[in-house]
């Protein structure tokens, strides 16, 4: 096992906690282009916006100007319970797979949440704070979103409604005894309470439901309901913004060990973990310097970006949000109840989605399930850390290219996230030991199906 002086974990200080966020927008050649308001086709306004979110996010969803924007003191201590992450060499990875390459992962599980998505959950919670709403909505997949906005909206003191895909919340009960235990309110979606819910369950009693219906009764739910807005834990601008603390913190850990990575992995829903931790390393390439090669893995069971549409389309099935320019499967389509609920959304982040059409995002990837669970396990049998499903996606690519490395005799860095972990997974885990798993594909006719109600939109490029 080849040592180059690096420690199994490199941790950064206390003190060395990044003091702002990283706005990507500012650095890009292409600034990708405005949401627009569903009435009118315009382009969105902070008016237009402001009846849905905080005043605060509003400013930061629109902001493609300021490169660094301060953290919040109060999110900043918050930070430091759980902050900086370690960054951490995979030795007996690249020890099982005897490859040259030299691997690295960040590591974003070591939070009660289990996952990266608290970087953003506690500010846009203060935020809400800040403005003196009563509470917030939202949606989540897997649920660890949702245990991360509880667990922020517990520590602010403001209610919490989330509504919860309807397969994930029975795939994963103990994530909604999570959120109970931090005061949210947790519904199956599609669900009842909402116009769009009864309306989705008129459609289709049996639906398995989708983030793009939570998304939906969320906003509903929002929009009427005095005192409380809506929040997102992926896609939007925001949200990548506050994630790029990953990446400042892995940039500035690999480099104490002179060390630069030739390849970042991440895995791809909506979009903000990989966001996060490529942001500096996407300055470098904006900006003209030595720059990674990026990978985003995907789900074949919800191929957003390796077989969907750079369009406009809405960001939930009801179609009641702004639409986005993005990749999408179409905002009415389904994927199959596979185990990687944070990754079963229709669409991906506008940000990514901009860099991935000019080529600055170098390749997405479509994995199968069983492969990733074939990956998880190798993981957690050498690594020690049982992986979410999702981060496994990452594991899966991080893998295959320290195979390809092996094979040509280079030794190459390999950084990838390790998103959060999969101990309210095991459900999954025993699927796929029993042998019973099975990889959901969607057809040609599955993905005409979406992209029939992807609105025509014509604009000049």
């Amino acid at each position: 096992m080849k040592r180059n002086n690096v420690p199994y974990k490199i941790n950064l200080t206390e003190q060395e906690i990044p003091k702002a966020w990283y706005n990507v927008r500012a650095d890009m050649k292409t600034k990708h282009r405005p949401m627009l308001n569903p009435a009118t086709l315009k382009p969105v306004v902070e008016s237009d916006l402001t009846p849905v979110f905080c005043d605060k996010l509003v400013a930061q969803e629109l902001n493609d100007k300021d490169r660094m924007i301060d953290i919040p003191e109060e999110v900043l201590n918050f930070y430091r319970m759980y902050r900086p992450s370690p960054l951490i060499r995979a030795y007996f990875l690249e020890k099982a797979l005897d490859t040259p390459a030299r691997i690295y992962y960040k590591y974003e599980g070591g939070n009660t949440s289990g996952s990266h998505k608290l970087n953003s959950a506690i500010a846009q919670a203060y935020y809400a704070k800040e403005q003196g709403l009563v509470g917030v909505t939202t949606e989540t997949g897997a649920g660890q979103w949702g245990t991360a906005l509880s667990m922020a909206c517990g520590y602010f003191d403001i209610d919490c409604k989330v509504y919860m895909v309807k397969v994930s919340s029975e795939q994963k009960p103990y994530r909604k005894a999570v959120m109970e235990t931090y005061g949210a309110s947790v519904t199956p979606s599609p669900s009842t309470t909402t116009q769009i819910g009864q309306k989705m369950l008129a459609e289709d009693p049996n639906t398995t439901g989708s983030l793009g219906c939570a998304i939906s009764e969320a906003v509903e739910a929002a929009v009427t309901t005095e005192g409380y807005k809506y929040v997102l834990g992926s896609v939007l601008n925001q949200v990548l913004l506050h994630q790029s603390i990953i990446g400042l913190e892995a940039k500035a850990a690999i480099e104490k060990y002179d060390e630069y990575p030739d390849i970042v992995i991440g895995c791809a829903g909506g979009g903000s973990n990989l966001g996060g931790l490529m942001a500096p390393f996407m300055a470098d390439k904006l900006t003209g310097g030595k720059a990674p090669y990026f990978i985003a893995v995907e789900p074949a069971s919800c191929p957003s970006m390796t077989r969907g549409k750079f369009a406009y389309d809405f960001c939930d099935t009801g179609m009641v949000t702004p639409l986005a320019k993005m990749y999408t499967l179409g905002a009415t389509f389904i994927p199959a109840s596979n185990h990687a609920g944070g990754l079963r959304y229709h669409g991906m982040s506008p940000i990514l989605s901009q860099l991935y059409h000019d080529g600055y995002l170098d390749e997405a990837r479509a994995v199968g399930q069983r492969d990733v669970f074939e990956a998880a396990t190798l993981f957690a049998k050498v690594e020690g850390l049982l992986p979410a499903p999702e981060s496994a996606h990452a594991i899966r690519a991080a893998i295959d290219e320290a195979i390809k490395c092996k094979e040509s005799g280079e030794d190459k860095v390999i950084l990838f996230g390790l998103t959060g972990t999969g101990y309210f997974d095991m459900a999954a885990y025993m699927q796929y030991n029993s042998g019973e798993m099975e990889d959901y594909i969607p057809s040609d006719e599955d993905l005409e199906r979406g992209f029939a109600a992807i609105p025509d939109i014509k604009e000049a490029e």
